[in-house]
Order: C-alpha cells, then structure tokens, then sequence
C-alpha cells in the first residue's frame, strides 16, 4: 500500500512539474517580440526612385 502512495504522489509532482515547465515557456516565447527585415526589393526602387 505504501508504494502506491509513493508512486502516486512522485506522478502528481510530476506532472505538476511539466504543466508549470509548459506554462513558462508558452509565456516566454509569447513574451518574445519578433522583428522583420525590410524587403531588398523595396530599397531598390527606392533608390532608383531617388535616381530619377
């Protein structure tokens, strides 16, 4: 009966484990601001824009 009650509370700690693992990294990566290049393309016709 004993090894049960181990086993069962060693499951629960370790499961609560992956949930908060889980939660702090959804957090961290929608915490994260991404940036864009510009598109070469754009500053080419920009230039030859400024050219003409």
């Amino acid at each position: 009966m004993g090894t049960y009650v181990v086993v069962g509370v060693a499951s629960v700690v370790v499961v609560v484990l992956v949930v908060w693992l889980s939660l702090v990294t959804l957090s961290k990566g929608y915490g994260y601001k991404h940036s864009v290049d510009p598109i070469p393309e754009d500053e080419e016709n920009e230039d030859k824009k400024q050219d003409e």
